[in-house]
């Protein structure tokens, strides 16, 4: 007799700090049977899976030696159809440069049956920590979500992106910083404009660095920044300065 059909869940661990993940994706843990973990997720919210459960290391990092994505996918296939509960854990939310949506469309072509459990975005939740509303009725009117390490290559449309007036969330930019930056200022952005990079954000070894867009590669150099970093552009970005010069640095959540 075959095994029953399993059932996959795409689950988004959040921007960092293993006290983000959501009450919906603690429990999914619990009762998954495989669990395949990106690089990026805090092992400590591995603490939240069950004793019997199986750990696959899955990771995808820019530069590095990376798990193929077809390999990935047919790991989900093979448990799932092998009657067994299967919890994809990714960085952020799974369908924000997650390939969640390569996922998904993988699975139902399939017949996997599945489940998204989003997860707060590092593009949202990491300038917040730092004190930085990536929206302001006063000051933009909306926020871009952008990758700076695109497919074979690719480029963004930086004329557009200079243009849009809102604030400019980037992944995966640090190592192009410097040709982003030159980029949006050559496309009209102004070399003024307040700009952050931020390191390991939400963790407790969070660093960021603040300048204007003109000097920001330099001063993520000089501060030696390294990946996982965010890089945020926008008037909104002058309210952490503002807020660094007049306070101490908001706190960083505790880890679990």
């Amino acid at each position: 007799m075959s095994a029953p059909a399993g059932r996959v869940y795409l689950v988004g661990a959040g921007p960092g700090a293993p006290d983000l993940v959501t009450l919906r994706a603690a429990r999914v843990l619990a009762a998954a049977d495989v669990v395949l973990v990106d690089d990026l997720v805090d092992r400590e919210v591995l603490g939240l899976c069950r004793r019997e459960a199986k750990i696959i290391a899955v990771g995808k990092r820019a530069g590095c030696r990376s798990t193929p994505q077809d390999f990935i996918q047919r790991l989900m296939l093979r448990y799932a159809r092998a009657g067994r509960t299967v919890a994809r854990l990714k960085g952020g939310d799974p369908f924000v440069f997650g390939r969640g949506g390569e996922e998904a469309d993988f699975l139902a072509r399939h017949g996997v049956e599945l489940e998204v459990v989003p997860g707060l975005t590092a593009g949202i939740a990491v300038p917040a920590v730092l004190g930085v509303p990536v929206t302001h009725r006063d000051l933009t009117h909306g926020v871009t979500l952008v990758t700076g390490h695109t497919r074979a290559h690719g480029e963004p449309d930086w004329q557009a992106l200079a243009r849009t007036g809102t604030t400019l969330v980037i992944y995966m930019g640090l190592r192009r910083i410097e040709r982003i930056a030159r980029q949006l200022i050559a496309h009209g952005l102004p070399a003024a404009t307040p700009a952050a990079v931020i390191e390991q954000g939400t963790c407790a070894n969070q660093r960021h660095v603040l300048a204007p867009l003109a000097e920001v590669s330099r001063a993520a150099r000089a501060a030696s920044l390294k990946a996982p970093a965010l890089v945020v552009i926008g008037a909104v970005v002058a309210l952490a300065r503002a807020r660094e010069a007049s306070a101490p640095p908001l706190a960083v959540p505790a880890v679990m």
